[in-house]
């Protein structure tokens, strides 16, 4: 976790005292369902929460300090717990193993985790929706190779970037359901020391489902499932980011990224206004889609368990999602904020003297009785000159100047194939298919 590219609400999930406290939660709530079943004395439950209720600060310095002579985790708290508690804490962990804390505590993070992301992508497709309205009718030149193709709008890119965005969304919820499952099923998974109803317990209290089938642990499909989904939102968060770089280049700059009062491009260069957060984002991006191999080879597992996964886990968990939590919420902040050039958008689109239309003239000499082979060789004759002169020709006025075009086109039906309207007929159906009607 780096503090530089962390938010408060996702770092804090990750915490040591807020995992302790989940590890205490899962306890607490075996030891009620093991006392109602008559396996431990009731009083034993009690007092695990009275404690709680007195004393609610847990002390990671000291769980550290034990855990440097356990060498396990798990047992250091337990220890730590039990010498707050007091005799009624034995009755703790009964039947259960390691994995059974661990994993449910996991799951309850990246289910915590994922509301967050969730909440996120939400703020994001408010703005999107509001931007792509706002330039649902600005014309701008699409492009493909990254060279001029036919007139599009801005707000067709961006209803693009919203309908992805919710595929996302849906993603991710998708993703949380299949990653919010408890497991307290004890060594190897057979239940042979803790009865299920103590994982249905436990999972009732703490929002999750029981995992039907568990070795040791919870099967890792699921988090492989889940790092990949937040790959795959990193990789939507590039994809925009990118054509915002683009758009910003001098060359271009049909949009550029909001420029502070005070803000500096360049340490050397004072003319400079840098894509700086678009290309943070693309490498934020980079390192989140980074996790996603280790996630899928964490689930080949030796047998019933091995802690091969554990290290990795504990790398990715933190840092995959606040990595992703901040990215979000900056590519929101550059959405929200991007500055548009409609001006320069239809400078751009006017550059190349017409040749962006050069499709539509092709199929009006097709339905005019010419092949196609002998269509695209008029069109195409006509357009490198255009092509060659750097846009100074006409591309419609080279078209009425050549007679075997003229012969089957009238001055007044190519005029009308130079109509930029005409690109724009269906912009409403889109619209309504991405955002309704």
């Amino acid at each position: 976790m780096i503090p530089r590219y962390s938010r408060p609400d996702m770092a804090a999930i990750w915490e040591p005292e807020a995992r302790y406290r989940i590890w205490f939660e899962i306890e607490a709530h075996a030891t009620d369902a093991l006392a109602e079943l008559g396996v431990v004395p009731k009083s034993a439950a009690e007092a695990l929460w009275r404690w709680w209720a007195t004393n609610p600060t847990i002390d990671v310095a000291a769980i550290d300090a034990i855990e440097a002579v356990t060498k396990h985790d798990v047992i250091a708290f337990l220890t730590w717990v039990a010498e707050q508690v007091g005799d009624e804490a034995r009755f703790m962990h009964q039947g259960m193993t390691s994995s059974d804390v661990l994993d449910t505590t996991l799951s309850v993070q990246l289910t915590r985790a994922s509301d967050i992301l969730l909440a996120d992508l939400d703020r994001l497709l408010e703005v999107l929706e509001r931007r792509a309205k706002e330039h649902k009718l600005t014309p701008t030149i699409g492009r493909s190779h990254g060279i001029h193709a036919e007139p599009v709008t801005f707000g067709l890119k961006l209803a693009q970037a919203h309908a992805e965005f919710r595929r996302n969304r849906a993603r991710l919820a998708m993703a949380r359901e299949d990653i919010a499952t408890c497991a307290i099923s004890g060594a190897v998974g057979t239940f042979a020391n803790v009865d299920p109803r103590v994982e249905a317990h436990v999972a009732d209290k703490l929002g999750l489902a029981i995992e039907p089938v568990s070795t040791q642990v919870i099967p890792r499909d699921r988090h492989a499932m889940f790092f990949a989904t937040l790959g795959v939102i990193a990789s939507s968060i590039e994809r925009l980011a990118t054509e915002v770089r683009h758009l910003q280049r001098t060359e271009v700059l049909e949009a550029e990224e909001y420029f502070s009062p005070g803000q500096k491009g360049s340490s050397a260069m004072p003319h400079k206004r840098n894509p700086v957060l678009t290309e943070n984002l693309t490498g934020l991006a980079r390192m989140v889609r980074g996790y996603v191999t280790p996630a899928l080879e964490n689930v080949a597992l030796w047998h019933e368990r091995d802690i091969s996964h554990s290290s990795v886990e504990r790398y990715i968990g933190p840092d995959a999602t606040i990595t992703l939590d901040f990215a979000l919420a900056r590519l929101t902040g550059v959405v929200d904020k991007l500055l548009v050039y409609p001006e320069r958008m239809q400078k751009n689109l006017d550059r190349m003297g017409g040749l962006v239309h050069s499709q539509r003239v092709l199929l009006a000499l097709t339905q005019a009785g010419v092949s196609r082979e002998d269509a695209y060789r008029l069109v195409q004759r006509n357009a490198m000159k255009v092509w060659e002169s750097d846009g100074a020709l006409s591309l419609q006025e080279l078209l009425k100047g050549d007679a075997e075009v003229t012969a089957a086109l009238s001055t007044a039906e190519i005029d009308e194939k130079f109509d930029l309207g005409y690109h724009y007929r269906h912009v409403d159906t889109i619209f309504d298919r991405v955002f309704g009607g």
